[in-house]
């Protein structure tokens, strides 16, 4: 008992008292408040510009350093293949015949053993460089970000980098990480919560007013839990009631990221667990898409839905990633053409994320969301940009594929991303046997067109 009512325990709790106000009024005042009212001091803008300066200083002692000690500091590789311009496999294959034999490609009707040299070469290239795996592993930095070291291979460059680097750790796990794990349940809990309430509204102009109000103020506030510094381009284009939103997919935060700047109803399979319990509250105060497992498959069904919502004025714009997977935000794949069927007006958005201060990709092949988030938390800031391109039609006579290919090469010429043919599928499957049938057809076309030349003379 005597223990109990020490004074140094009673001073202890008021301490910790005092800091748990402090703590919180803090949140209050510079985060929450602010988020509400969607206002910034400009704190996050002037914490990057020093990340900045920091980065910059740090590099350049790591450069001199590894010249001081003969060390070799790890930067990307270039392109192990000198890229050419493209050209089609009849006139590669016209050309090796030509190099080998002096011989034109019409006086050959029938396989020849130079064609192999063609598909050796094409496969060694794939091998050297292949420009799809590549995409699903994080990109390579140029400079050391302070997070992990440039080159596994030494341990110490300097006193004053070391002491840098254990400084930065301090700072990320033992002040933002703490802070941006309060904000994230305060940011989720707050969603749960109002959102349940105004779900308890009568349908109309009140109700969608304050559940627009409820998602805005939310996703501000899980914004600032990730230090989020996003730049808006182009807000005139920002996606309308009545289309659909299609975007670049780098992270799970996307939604975040789009969703603090304008409401959206979300596409997704329901969950269970605590992504259930988010799914339904959110549901009730506005009309997202949700699909039972069972359903994801009915092809006709999940583009009915999409169709009935995107016909509707009255209704947020849907947002999609048709990617269907994570990139590693060097480049876009091939889009899913379901989203294009339905014929609606599309709104293009294009995000780009700055990999200096946190890379945003999510690896799910090697990471669990739950050990993914905590690196998105312990990184110094997601910065990124955001361009919101004019709406785009389908055009007469233009089929979904076409018109999804339309939209993609858009995107990835605003993000200077590269525009890539492949379906991100392949980051869990091989590839089709179609992919493999095509080139099959196009080399035999090849050898069918010679021979009924030769006929012809």
């Amino acid at each position: 008992m005597g223990l109990f009512f020490n004074p140094f325990n009673n001073l202890l709790c008021i301490l910790l008292g005092i800091s748990f106000t402090v703590w919180f009024t803090m949140l209050l005042v510079f985060i929450i408040v602010p988020a509400i009212f969607g206002v910034s001091f400009g704190i996050r803008r002037l914490y990057m510009k020093t990340l900045l300066k920091v980065f910059k200083w740090a590099t350049l002692r790591l450069e001199r350093g590894a010249k001081e000690k003969n060390q070799l500091l790890y930067k990307p590789y270039s392109n192990a293949i000198i890229a050419r311009e493209p050209t089609s496999l009849e006139e590669e294959i016209k050309e090796i015949r030509r190099s080998g034999s002096n011989r034109d490609l019409n006086s050959a009707s029938e396989f020849e053993m130079s064609d192999i040299f063609y598909f050796a070469r094409r496969g060694v290239e794939s091998i050297m460089d292949d420009e799809v795996t590549k995409r699903f592993s994080a990109e390579e930095l140029q400079s050391w970000n302070l997070l992990t070291r440039s080159n596994y291979n030494f341990h110490y460059i300097s006193l004053r980098l070391t002491v840098l680097w254990g400084l930065g750790l301090l700072i990320r796990y033992g002040f933002l990480l703490p802070l941006r794990v309060t904000l994230a349940f305060t940011g989720v809990g707050l969603l749960v919560f109002l959102t349940s309430i105004v779900g308890l509204l009568p349908n109309g102009r009140v109700k969608n007013f304050l559940s627009e109000k409820v998602h805005l103020m939310c996703y501000r506030i899980c914004v600032r839990a990730l230090t989020a510094i996003i730049t808006y381009h182009d807000s005139e284009n920002k996606p309308k009631n009545g289309g659909i939103c299609v975007a670049n997919h780098t992270s799970p935060i996307d939604v975040i990221i789009l969703a603090s700047d304008g409401c959206y109803a979300m596409v997704g399979q329901i969950h269970g667990g605590l992504m259930g319990i988010i799914q339904r509250s959110m549901v009730k105060a506005c009309p997202h898409i949700w699909f039972e497992r069972s359903e994801v498959k009915d092809r006709h069904l999940v583009a009915k839905r999409l169709s009935d919502h995107a016909e509707d004025k009255s209704k947020l714009p849907i947002l999609i990633f048709p990617e269907g997977t994570c990139i590693n935000n060097t480049s876009v794949m091939m889009f899913k053409k379901g989203s294009f069927e339905i014929g609606s007006k599309v709104y293009p958005v294009a995000i780009k994320y700055d990999p200096r201060f946190g890379d945003a990709f999510w690896n799910s092949s090697k990471y669990g969301m739950v050990s993914y988030l905590l690196r998105m938390m312990s990184s110094w800031a997601i910065v990124c940009s955001v361009w919101y391109l004019p709406p785009m039609f389908r055009e007469e006579g233009e089929d979904a594929v076409h018109f999804a290919n339309r939209v993609k090469a858009a995107i990835a010429r605003q993000g200077g991303l590269v525009d890539l043919l492949w379906d991100g599928g392949l980051k869990r499957g091989k590839v089709k046997d179609t992919f493999k049938e095509e080139q099959q057809k196009l080399y035999s076309n090849i050898l069918v067109g010679a021979q009924e030349d030769r006929s012809r003379s």
